[in-house]
């Protein structure tokens, strides 16, 4: 495994001085992120007036880049559980995406220990087959092999609190329904890098409970977590540092409690 790439400067928010770096565990390196730059390429335009008559006259509008990550480089050790801030678009998904291996770099390096796990709920269980075959399909979708769907299963059934209703199809669900199974498939597996993209925790207030035990759970069982959130209050709880996202750069990275200050300081 290469050394550790030096971090970005950083700077105190208050008086833009350069920061000192974050305290580290003396845990092994489990992810390095080296310079990554990731660019997404898109059809359409800015909004401009006259677009539409633009595309009319012209046809298919060229395709355009969006510069989602610009060199965004950290380590993350072992036994560190560590949150992601940013407002929308500030490349929070893409970055762990990239981590977990779904979406490929235009440069720089990603470096795993271990194959890491992204969770969600937006997994795309199909209306037409039962709870049952949606369990074993996503699992199978997650990588699972088929002898630990088998073992888990009917912990995923438990789980979701769907009873008789495993056996009928997705489509005759509700809402509420659909989302207790998804968060039940998405937290069957367990990784040594587990990485959490935004609420999972959703349903009704039991549930809801239920979903932040569980997702307790997983943190403790996994070396290295990394935990996406709109919720300051969790970053603040759950992870001792914190990496800041602005515009696909790295802002600020280092103990939760000062990052989120600043967070705060510039967004409320």
């Amino acid at each position: 495994m290469p050394s550790d790439p030096e971090p970005a400067p950083r700077e105190d928010p208050g008086t833009g001085a350069p920061a000192a770096p974050p305290a580290r565990p003396d845990g092994d390196p489990m992810v390095i992120v080296d310079g990554l730059h990731v660019t997404y390429r898109v059809l359409g335009a800015e909004d401009e007036p006259g677009r539409v008559r633009r595309i009319l006259r012209h046809g298919r509008p060229r395709p355009r880049e969006i510069h989602a990550l610009r060199g965004v480089s950290f380590v993350l050790r072992r036994g560190e559980a560590v949150g992601v801030v940013g407002s929308n678009g500030s490349g929070k998904s893409t970055l762990l995406r990239s981590i977990a291996g779904l979406l490929p770099g235009d440069r720089g390096d990603v470096f795993t220990c271990g194959q890491p796990v992204l969770l969600g709920v937006n997994a795309a269980l199909m209306d037409d087959l039962t709870g049952e075959r949606n369990i074993v399909l996503g699992c199978l979708a997650m990588g699972m092999p088929l002898s630990e769907v088998r073992a888990k299963y009917d912990d995923v059934v438990e789980f979701s609190g769907l009873g008789k209703f495993i056996d009928m199809p997705m489509r005759t669900y509700s809402t509420g329904m659909a989302q207790r199974l998804r968060f039940a498939i998405a937290t069957a597996q367990t990784s040594e890098i587990l990485m959490i993209d935004e609420a999972l925790a959703t349903g009704d207030a039991r549930f809801r409970r239920r979903s932040e035990d569980r997702l307790k759970e997983l943190r403790e069982e996994a070396a290295t977590v990394v935990l996406v959130s709109h919720s300051l209050e969790t970053i603040e709880e759950t992870c001792d540092r914190t990496i800041w996202l602005d515009h696909g750069r790295v802002r600020l990275d280092g103990p939760s409690a000062d990052v989120v200050a600043a967070y705060r300081d510039e967004h409320e």
